[in-house]
């Protein structure tokens, strides 16, 4: 199984670490998993606060994957903008089994058209002011389906919900792709099995 996770200036670290990360100790389980990072170009990208991790491709040598991950954060306008971005994630319809988001990761698949007619849910909880990315995601993207879940799976497309919950759509993928004794044993290493059962009896409760 290979991730690829698509990072870019002033994207959030909790997403890379919730996606990355949360693979990185699944492949104490099944050392096959293979992950990479992929940017508009290798290198050097600036998150978040600062922090700085290396691509490990860009756009043009990005490599077959079959599950590609987009991550959220303040950056996430921009990039739903720019039209180098768009067309990259456009391509991977072609190629990539399962293209998803975390977070308002889901904002830029929705500016490159690839969630029109599907389901799918971005993160809801905001600070001051800002205006919840999912409320916005109702009101410019009409032909999107929004949910309010942790995770929704509408086949080739999955999304997650706001910043932690990159951690259940990571392990969400996992069962998909490498089945249910993976994904619930790397929730177990890293302690997560209750808060994943939470998280879903949490949205139940808020939906119904």
């Amino acid at each position: 199984m290979r991730f690829g996770i698509v990072v870019y200036d002033d994207v959030e670290p909790i997403d890379i670490g919730a996606t990355y990360g949360v693979l990185s100790m699944a492949r104490r389980i099944e050392p096959a998993i293979e992950m990479f990072l992929v940017a508009a170009r290798a290198g050097t990208v600036r998150c978040a606060s600062g922090l700085e991790v290396v691509a490990h491709h860009g756009f043009a040598d990005c490599p077959v994957a079959d599950a590609v991950i987009v991550t959220g954060g303040p950056g996430w306008k921009r990039e739903a903008a720019n039209p180098e971005m768009l067309a990259f994630l456009r391509g991977l319809t072609r190629t990539t089994g399962v293209v998803a988001s975390v977070c308002t990761g889901a904002m830029i698949l929705a500016a490159a058209g690839l969630l029109d007619g599907h389901h799918a849910t971005t993160k809801r909880e905001v600070t001051g002011t800002e205006i919840p990315p999912i409320a916005i995601l109702r009101e410019q993207h009409r032909a999107v389906r929004v949910v309010t879940a942790p995770v929704v799976d509408d086949g080739a497309i999955v999304t997650g919900g706001g910043v932690s919950l990159a951690i259940d759509l990571t392990l969400h993928l996992l069962e998909r792709l490498g089945g249910p004794t993976l994904a619930a044993e790397t929730a177990r290493i890293i302690e997560y099995t209750a808060a994943r059962r939470a998280n879903v009896a949490a949205f139940q409760a808020l939906t119904h």
